[in-house]
């Protein structure tokens, strides 16, 4: 029998080390012939930490929420008992959110221990570089590339046979392949998952893709936030080059490539290509004028290559199983899965991966379960702060390319971040625009300044200044920061202010006209009063931090709306809903 904990980020910053540790006493001390081992995060990241049970390679139950308390009662009836705990085990409704998914790039997430490459080896894994070097021409896997139709999953979407290609065709005494592993976007956790939970797939995806432009050497940028990530790494490529994976003449093909890690600061723009180019010499992370294009004069002016780690994980699947098989999957010009992190006001908030196509109802209401205390649905954020919020109203909109696009947002890397009734779409593009311009790395004026301006004015309006003409300004610099500016960055930096004033036009104009933010979050537009229900039991006045509430004990309290700093402490605190929130 075998104890597997799962400890990626999530379940390790929920006490899975502590649980897997008390497994490890509990079972030594009872004797039983059971191994504790390791796996990463499966996706229900909301049920961590979670812990499976398996005889041999088969599940026999998943416990979910396991602090180290309850280890005891699964280690007596279940492992030595035979009995399962149902009141840990997982319920049908949380096994529908991996059910209803179709895992490519995470079909090793969760189930593998990800620090063992015997465990990867055990899936297939590595025999796609077998393939590839024994039986096909570096022609023959950019062609399978091109059958796929596998697009690149960092946000833009270009073909990766197309990059591959160009960069084979381009003459070199040296050429580097580098996967962006510098997962900015807020909310979004697809890449740290991959890395964290089935390393190996990322770097098989990088030697095929290696061999097929012909590098020599690849280069993993990857954000220093991700400390356990970056662990998990080193211990992959060693553990390659031990099995002769990495390094010289691999499979006696002729055919040599080795694998580096860099760490980065954590800078937004460096996952612009030609501004983490830059960062890999050693220069400020800045972008840099395109022509010449990477794969052309990309790292130290060298053909190169760059794919995120959800591009090159899908690689090995695609070598193995034939491109005709991916690109069956999603749509005509949008093939395979995309892999999406569920997060904000969503009740089953994690990773899943569906079919390019499939609508958002699904992903939000089929997988998500809806939205958390049963609100309603009011817009989903896609694509970052690059992306756009789509509204309620095109909630059966397919996840593709090409339709994402049309509303204004992109499917970029994969960020989901869903809002319900009680968000602010004023202040949720004020929040994406601050982040913008805080990561802009100032070389264009449009964008350092631009943007700056932008958030001036959303600072004005959600604090009740709003003026007559401000949508009107902020459309105009938008158009102007999306052409002026020379990166994605700046590009697409307006994008969450456009598609809030497209589809939430009133809400502004409430802001601005009415000084109202009807979804009653921004504090400075919000006004406390307490209604007939209150019966003087003088908590909320107790709890006011300005003494901004009078009244005697059982009877109707005041607000005093000079003295009020719109906290909330008096609703808080209120058990009869008395105070009322406008």
């Amino acid at each position: 029998m075998r104890v597997v904990v799962g400890q990626g980020s999530c379940g390790v910053a929920t006490g899975a080390r502590k649980t897997s540790a008390e497994f490890e006493r509990l079972i030594a001390e009872a004797g039983l012939d059971v191994t504790v081992e390791k796996t990463g995060c499966i996706g229900n990241c909301y049920l961590e930490p979670i812990v499976d049970v398996y005889d041999g390679d088969k599940l026999l139950s998943r416990y979910v929420q396991i602090q180290p308390e309850k280890a005891a009662d699964i280690v007596e009836r279940h492992l030595k008992g035979g009995e399962v705990v149902s009141e840990y085990a997982i319920s049908e409704a949380d096994e529908r959110f991996l059910t209803g998914q179709r895992r490519i790039v995470l079909r090793n997430a969760g189930v593998i221990n990800p620090e063992s490459i015997e465990a990867y080896m055990a899936t297939g894994g590595y025999k796609a570089i077998e393939k590839a070097l024994k039986e096909m021409s570096p022609e023959d896997v950019i062609a399978e590339m091109k059958v796929s139709g596998l697009r690149g999953r960092g946000g833009a979407g270009f073909p990766t046979w197309f990059k591959w290609d160009a960069a084979r065709k381009n003459r070199g005494d040296m050429k580097y392949i580098v996967c962006n592993a510098d997962e900015g976007d807020p909310g979004a956790f697809m890449d740290r998952a991959v890395l964290e939970g089935d390393p190996h797939s990322m770097l098989e995806g990088m030697i095929i893709g290696g061999y097929a432009m012909g590098a020599s050497e690849g280069v993993i940028y990857v954000r220093a936030e991700y400390p356990l990530a970056i662990h998990r790494l080193e211990l992959a490529i060693d553990q390659a080059r031990e099995k002769g994976f990495l390094g010289n003449d691999l499979f006696g093909s002729g055919f040599s490539f080795d694998i580096r890690i860099k760490a980065g600061a954590g800078a937004f723009v460096c996952g612009e290509e030609t501004a983490l180019i830059a960062s890999l010499e050693g220069e400020r992370g800045m972008p840099r004028l395109k022509p010449p294009f990477p794969a052309e004069k990309g790292f130290w002016q060298k053909p190169t290559n760059i794919n995120n780690v959800e591009s090159f994980a899908n690689v090995p699947w695609i070598i193995l199983n034939g491109g005709e098989a991916f690109g069956a999957i999603g749509t005509a010009q949008s093939k395979g899965t995309k892999v999406f992190a569920l997060a904000g006001k969503i009740k089953k908030g994690g990773l899943v991966e569906v079919p390019m196509g499939l609508p958002l109802r699904d992903v939000i209401y089929g997988i998500g379960d809806g939205i958390k205390n049963d609100k309603a649905f009011k817009a989903v954020q896609m694509g970052g702060p690059s992306g756009g919020c789509i509204p309620a109203s095109l909630i059966d909109t397919p996840v593709d390319y090409e339709n994402i696009t049309k509303t204004g947002a992109i499917v970029g890397s994969g960020g989901m971040i869903v809002m319900d009734e009680t968000t602010c779409m004023v202040d949720m593009a004020r929040y994406f625009l601050d982040f913008t311009r805080k990561e802009s790395c100032g070389k264009c004026a449009y964008c350092r300044v631009g943007t700056k301006r932008m958030l001036e004015i959303l600072e004005r309006i959600t604090a009740g200044e709003g003026q007559d003409g401000d949508i009107e300004l902020l459309v105009e610099l938008a158009e102007k920061i999306k052409d002026g500016s020379m990166c994605g960055l700046g590009q697409t930096a307006p994008n969450p202010v456009l598609t809030t004033i497209r589809y939430f036009r009133d809400e502004y104009e409430d802001h601005i006209y009415r000084k109202k933010c009807t979804a009653h979050s921004c504090k400075p537009l919000l006004t406390f009063t307490i209604t007939e229900d209150c019966k003087g039991c003088t908590l909320c006045a107790k709890n006011c931090p300005t003494d901004a509430i009078s009244g005697e004990r059982r009877e109707l309290h005041v607000i005093d709306q000079e003295k009020c700093i719109k906290c909330g402490k008096c609703e808080e605190s209120c058990k009869f809903a008395a105070i009322l929130r406008d």
